[in-house]
């Protein structure tokens, strides 16, 4: 018995819908990772990227638990001297409450070549209507 390998020509990738409100932060972003990297599936394989498309909405509605929206901050720095800027997750989640699901996913997937394309599949959106009706995507429960 040999050990399945996939190849790049026999990726088939699907899109899933997910809602932010349906689930604390930190749930939502493990779903998603799995989603993205494509470890639900039977044909994962750790070099490829076989990973599907992901829709997540009601960003606005994001769902935390204890105190976090006051607690967890998230910073940038402009390069300069004194150059830090802090913002609290219920600011980030009023402002761009994409922001706030794409950090947490990108701090989930793995540091590697791959972490780009697979964020790069993720669509985030702030109400209930997305524009990818079309792709007709599966609902994750």
């Amino acid at each position: 018995m040999k050990t399945y390998s996939q190849k790049g020509a026999e990726i088939k990738r699907e899109w899933w819908t997910i809602d932010a409100s349906s689930m604390p932060l930190g749930k939502l972003a493990v779903v998603i990772v799995d989603k993205l990297m494509g470890k639900s599936k039977v044909t994962y394989t750790p070099h490829i990227d076989n990973g599907d498309y992901v829709v997540v909405t009601n960003a606005k509605d994001l769902v935390v638990t204890g105190n976090k929206m006051i607690d967890k901050k998230y910073y940038r720095h402009s390069g300069f001297p004194g150059g830090i800027k802090e913002l609290k997750l219920e600011e980030v989640i009023e402002k761009k409450p994409e922001l706030a699901i794409r950090e947490a996913v990108k701090g989930m997937l793995p540091k590697n070549k791959l972490s780009a394309d697979r964020l790069a599949r993720l669509r985030i959106f702030d109400g209930a209507e997305h524009s990818h009706t079309a792709q007709s995507p599966k609902e994750i429960k």
